[in-house]
């Protein structure tokens, strides 16, 4: 073999025999310097795979245990708590809104200046300028044209404290989520959902200004038995928005610290079964626990109408007119000619009398808050009475049927601010325990809501950790 080699090898051409001698010298000096480097050419192959060979690193690899798969983010009570302080700031705001319309202050600051505007006149001079931009408005031409500085200080006071309470609103809920948001304390679905909450915050101030300054218009000096006021259609879109600010952030409060006591082993809504028709799952699956929930979600959203309902009674000022209950003028309602009366139709075929009537008729819009309120009273003790029926009465969460009981207690007491309202001519505080009371219902009914509301997929995780659960690594988003 050696002697075939070398004549193949002399039959080489001289490029070619040069070209192999070369590697071969360069191979061997590689060689002579590292002898102890491994190259691909110089391991044996890879032994031929065997079924028994395959099943045996199949077992090898198995007897180690997986990686444990990562938590999901579980939001802390400390983020729940802050939702709840910021929905108490908004409660506050809506309160201290209908007292500055009680008090007739809204239209008292002629300009928006979200920066600068946050402090108020500090010296005789600058209250006199202020002052005097107040006189060129309508309101004070056609209502308040003989108050003095000090009414005028009086009525700036409250415009200025309801705006200041929007800008610490702002500060307090945006400056805590970047926080939470930058300590990974809140998964990203709920910083969306937040960072929506934020943005109607801003969204609100907008409306709020765009609200006034439909009070601010000279065309109401020139149109025939206007009066200075705010847009009743304005109106009802700020109070309705900062419902919603409000529902938002307290239901997300609510939610994150049920979520974080069931976390920790605490039961859910009372419900101390562990399985079965008594799990969180077999209450919510059963048919006349989800009949309830609807139910309850109609309601929810009947006490939300019903509210907006009473932003146009304030807004045109019906709550002075029929100042008895339950009849109007005697009767259980005013005429049909009253309750659309085609004075309030602007087209020349009277097609939009129907609607103008509804939202621009003082008495129509009263009539229309009495049946809504009427109607949410009645539906709030129907559904007290569906939770105590016998196939209920022994399936619902502990905390749904008290959290029932209490809708009915706080929808007693807001009829009865409402009925007192109205017979004594709408007097400051009581009107505004009655604006108060419908955001206390609305957060009465949030509140069976979420007593019926199954827990985050969090929540559920963590609670088999906490209860024995095999250890896992926090998730980071």
């Amino acid at each position: 073999m050696l002697l075939a080699a070398l004549s193949k090898a002399a039959r080489l051409s001289s490029p070619t025999k040069y070209l192999l001698f070369s590697s071969t010298r360069r191979l061997t000096s590689q060689l002579t310097r590292r002898p102890s480097r491994t190259f691909f050419f110089s391991t044996p192959p890879p032994p031929k795979p065997t079924p028994s060979r395959i099943l045996s690193q199949t077992r090898f690899f198995s007897s180690a245990p997986p990686p444990a798969p990562p938590l999901p983010i579980l939001t802390p009570k400390s983020v729940g708590a802050w939702l709840m302080v910021s929905s108490t700031l908004v409660f506050a705001i809506v309160v201290v809104g209908g007292v500055t319309r009680l008090t007739e202050s809204g239209l008292s600051i002629t300009e928006w200046r979200p920066i600068t505007g946050i402090l108020p006149p500090l010296t005789h001079d600058q209250w006199t300028a202020e002052f005097e931009k107040y006189k060129a408005t309508p309101e004070f031409k056609l209502l308040n044209s003989s108050i003095t500085l000090d009414d005028f200080k009086f009525i700036f006071s409250m415009e200025w404290g309801h705006r200041l309470l929007g800008r610490v609103l702002g500060i307090a809920f945006v400056g805590p989520l970047i926080y939470f948001a930058a300590r990974r304390k809140i998964s990203l679905p709920l910083f969306l959902n937040l960072f929506g909450l934020g943005t109607l915050i801003g969204a609100q101030g907008l409306l709020g200004w765009y609200m006034v300054q439909s009070g601010l218009e000279d065309a109401i000096l020139t149109t025939p038995g206007a009066v200075p006021r705010v847009s009743q259609y304005r109106l009802a879109a700020h109070l309705g928005l900062a419902l919603a600010l409000y529902a938002g952030m307290f239901g997300a409060g609510m939610a994150a610290i049920k979520d974080w006591k069931f976390a920790k082993g605490a039961p859910w809504s009372g419900v101390v079964g562990k399985g079965g028709k008594g799990s969180v799952q077999g209450v919510l699956m059963n048919p006349a626990v989800r009949s309830f929930k609807r139910n309850a979600w109609a309601l929810t959203g009947l006490v939300f109408l019903t509210a907006l309902s009473g932003a146009f009674v304030a807004g045109l000022d019906a709550g002075l007119l029929y100042n008895e209950f339950p009849l109007m003028g005697g009767r259980l309602a005013p005429p049909a000619d009253e309750l659309f009366s085609p004075d309030y139709a602007k087209n020349a075929d009277k097609s939009d009398l129907w609607w103008r009537n509804i939202f621009e008729n003082p008495t129509t819009v009263q009539f229309n808050h009495r049946v809504l309120a009427t109607t949410t009273y009645f539906a709030t003790l129907g559904l007290l009475a569906q939770s105590l029926r016998p196939a209920l009465k022994a399936t619902l969460p502990p905390l749904t049927h008290l959290a029932t009981k209490l809708a009915f207690g706080m929808a007693n007491i807001q009829v009865l601010l409402g009925i007192s309202t109205l017979l004594y001519l709408v007097p400051v505080p009581l009107a505004a325990a009655h604006q108060a009371g419908s955001v206390m219902l609305l957060s009465a009914m949030m509140h069976v809501l979420v007593t019926l509301r199954r827990p985050g997929l969090a929540a559920r995780v963590w609670r088999k950790v906490n209860l024995g659960g095999a250890p896992a690594k926090r998730r980071k988003y």
